[in-house]
């Protein structure tokens, strides 16, 4: 639901998609939240192209996400 508290940013975590085993390769994401103003809380792997993000709440009012903040690294060109 769009009430739960994501707790925590996302800390160089790397996609894969479902059932892959083995070192990641070129085009799987790379998400890093794990700095200063960075409020990624968690990522899911929808296709190689589409991913949910969900953002953390804002600090002093937690039903607002009025900004993000946060890298992606490891991508191919096409993605």
């Amino acid at each position: 639901g769009g009430d739960e508290i994501i707790a925590g940013n996302v800390n160089k975590y790397t996609v894969l998609p479902a059932g892959y085993s083995g070192q990641p390769k070129k085009g799987h994401l790379v998400f890093d939240a794990c700095f200063e103003s960075g409020n990624l809380g968690r990522v899911d792997h929808i296709t190689e192209f589409e991913y949910d993000l969900f953002i953390r709440p804002d600090t002093c009012n937690p039903r607002f996400r009025v900004w993000f903040n946060f890298t992606v690294e490891n991508v191919k060109e096409s993605q």
